[in-house]
């Protein structure tokens, strides 16, 4: 019986043990998500805040990055919705509070979009702008918002910040 008793215990701590496995250091036939891995590792880093620029004004305007904010969002003041050939469009003025630089924008609405604030949501329309951030310029999606009770006249969202940068919160100010 007590024989019996040990083969069982034997049985049970070899069940028990796992193999080794070793992991070689180099791998050389990489998989498609491997390789996105790597891609994204080239991505220049940028911080909480940001400087962008909205064409063809040349001062920047400092915005905050939100990696949970799903489209990028733009302080506008003497908003006018219109039509224009049967489509709807919006006449907005973006000023700099930094500078004071003022420009006067006429943009065909794209869509709208729900945003999510805290007690009630908002729907807003969105427009299509011409910007420079990083070096890189690009047409990017922004919804029209009141932002003058926020300190960023300019919120980037996923949109732009998807497989363009990657966010470190620890830092800012790193784009020229």
């Amino acid at each position: 019986m007590r024989k019996l008793v040990l083969l069982v215990i034997l049985l049970m701590v070899s069940a028990c043990q796992s193999k080794q496995v070793i992991v070689p250091a180099v791998v050389h036939n990489t998989t498609t998500e491997q390789k996105v891995v790597v891609e994204k590792a080239h991505l220049p880093i940028i911080g909480e805040v940001e400087p962008i620029y909205f064409l063809p004004m040349k001062s920047p305007f400092f915005a905050r990055i939100d990696t949970g904010a799903t489209i990028s969002s733009l302080d506008c003041d003497d908003v006018e919705f219109f039509e224009r050939d049967g489509e709807k469009w919006v006449e907005f003025e973006l000023k700099n509070r930094k500078t004071g630089e003022k420009h006067v924008f006429q943009k065909k609405i794209e869509t709208s979009y729900k945003v999510r604030r805290i007690g009630e949501d908002e729907h807003r329309k969105s427009v299509k702008m011409d910007v420079k951030m990083g070096g890189e310029t690009f047409k990017a999606l922004f919804t029209i918002a009141d932002r003058s009770s926020f300190d960023y006249q300019g919120l980037v969202g996923r949109n732009i910040l998807t497989g363009r940068f990657i966010v470190d919160t620890s830092t800012s100010y790193t784009l020229n």
